[in-house]
């Protein structure tokens, strides 16, 4: 996709916006279909987030940033067009940040403690969360051009 091969900095800041978007529309999209599904807690979580105590909802969408970001600045060295599809693969690896990293940083057990059922719901969720940078990052870029030509 030619507007991916743009300048690192608008790549870097359309895949932050993209990646924190996804989150508040695909995440807790998904996160919502769940809990009606009675699979998770209503969406949007407040709780404090240490050690700044900020809610949730503001941490998940900084993280889901920093994801964007990297795919954003990695997008022009990607194999393939199909961007959503990558997309869902940058989902899955933020999946493996959550079973692993954030585990082994805040003294978890790795991998939800072998919950079958708890790695699943967090794959779809992460998953659709990726879906949505990859749809949403072509469309920023495109938007952030169109806005430099005057429309």
């Amino acid at each position: 996709m030619a507007a991916i091969r743009r300048g690192a900095a608008g790549r870097a800041a359309a895949g932050f916006g993209a990646g924190a978007v996804s989150v508040l529309v695909f995440h807790q999209g998904m996160w919502a279909i769940l809990h009606g599904l009675h699979l998770m807690p209503p969406p949007f979580p407040v709780a404090p987030v240490p050690p700044f105590g900020i809610p949730s909802i503001y941490d998940l969408c900084f993280w889901g940033g920093l994801y964007g970001l990297v795919f954003g600045l990695l997008a022009p060295v990607l194999p393939g067009r199909l961007v959503w599809l990558q997309g869902i693969v940058l989902g899955l690896i933020a999946e493996c940040g959550a079973l692993f990293l954030v585990p082994a940083i805040r003294g978890w057990p790795m991998a939800f403690g072998g919950s079958v059922r708890t790695i699943a719901v967090s794959a779809l969720i992460n998953g659709t969360w990726g879906l949505g940078v990859g749809l949403l990052i072509p469309l920023v870029l495109a938007f952030g051009r169109a806005g430099r030509r005057g429309g």
